[in-house]
């Protein structure tokens, strides 16, 4: 079984709106809410509450990103992503060293890739909630339309000659009908 990890992606620039932070495209993330284990749930706003609500985390960055997509890995990225997040907790959330962090950034990195046990390229959405006795977590795939996407691609791209193209002229208020 090939070894599989989330890594962000961004389809629109709206990550770049809703979160304070956005994660960079083609991050490898975690789900990252152990940012938020001891916060006041209810009283997050704005940017903060939307990364609460549905944000993964871009292990390089920090940032954001609201959707990533199944990517395969080697071992060797891998073992980057649990050191690059262990440096993180040092620098970032006040872990008191790198043999202190790793053993948590493995954690988070192990649950990261117990989500992907999907096709690569299978989009995956987080919702988090806030429920006694703590924060609950569900996710969701969103799979492509194989009839309309590459089966390689979260997307496709379709290049369109227009030199050679007729163009084409819809007259709206003739399909409202009315003469205006």
């Amino acid at each position: 079984m090939a070894l599989k990890l989330p890594r962000t992606i961004r389809l629109d620039p709206s990550d770049t709106f809703v979160y304070s932070r956005a994660a960079e495209p083609g991050e490898w993330a975690v789900t990252g809410s152990f940012l938020f284990f001891g916060a006041d749930v209810e009283a997050l706003s704005g940017k903060e509450r939307q990364a609460f609500r549905a944000g993964f985390l871009g292990v390089d960055s920090f940032g954001w990103s609201t959707l990533v997509v199944v990517t395969e890995a080697s071992a060797e990225e891998r073992a980057a992503v649990v050191e690059k997040l262990a440096e993180q907790l040092v620098a970032r959330c006040g872990a008191p060293g790198l043999e202190a962090a790793r053993p948590a950034a493995e954690e988070e990195v192990a649950f990261a890739q117990s989500l992907c046990d999907h096709p690569p390229n299978t989009l995956l959405a987080l919702h988090r909630a806030s429920e006694e006795p703590g924060v609950r977590e569900t996710f969701r795939t969103l799979h492509r339309k194989v009839s309309r996407l590459d089966p390689a691609t979260a997307f496709r791209v379709i290049e369109i000659d227009e030199e050679n193209d007729p163009v084409e002229e819809v007259d709206i208020r003739a399909l409202a009908g009315r003469d205006t």
